[in-house]
């Protein structure tokens, strides 16, 4: 009887199927050669909002040139953490502390774990989640309106 109600799944030739639930409709994506991780889109239950779709299906290319900004971000990031292990405030075993010197060095230490297309602010923005090796309570967002990085931004869930 319930199926009666269920939102049947959105078909999309690059992005694959899509179901609505919790309000967003969600998916899987590969970016930049990794394992696939889920697909928030945003939409209403008729479907999915069709400039979520076409931004989403540009993920996969823009990703590489947001690769030095989130870099960078991470970076940064890294930086108070990284005092506080020297001062030994941070981990029993300052050796646990991944050794990171450049912002390209990120990446074994990084792992992506959604991306999404939601409104921030009545503008639709990409959104790529992250995982730290040295801020494991949380998960880091950096987002963008197009090719404009704006934030990362610490504590995030995915949509």
């Amino acid at each position: 009887m319930f199926g009666l109600f269920k939102t049947p799944p959105f078909r999309d030739a690059q992005l694959g199927a899509l179901a609505y639930a919790r309000g967003h409709w969600r998916g899987e994506i590969a970016l930049d050669g990794a394992a696939t991780v889920p697909l928030v889109l945003s939409g209403a239950r008729a479907g999915p909002d069709e400039r979520a779709v076409a931004m989403a299906r540009t993920f996969p290319n823009v990703f590489a040139f947001w690769r030095p900004a989130i870099e960078a971000a991470l970076f940064e990031h890294l930086s108070p953490y990284a005092e506080a292990c020297a001062a030994g405030q941070l981990f029993e075993n300052s050796e646990q502390f991944p050794s990171i010197g450049t912002p390209g060095e990120v990446w074994p230490h990084a792992t992506l774990v959604f991306a999404a297309v939601t409104p921030l602010d009545g503008e639709l923005t990409f959104e790529v989640g992250f995982s730290t090796a040295w801020d494991i309570e949380h998960t880091l967002g950096a987002r963008f309106r197009a090719d404009e990085f704006i934030e990362l931004f610490g504590s995030v869930v995915a949509p």
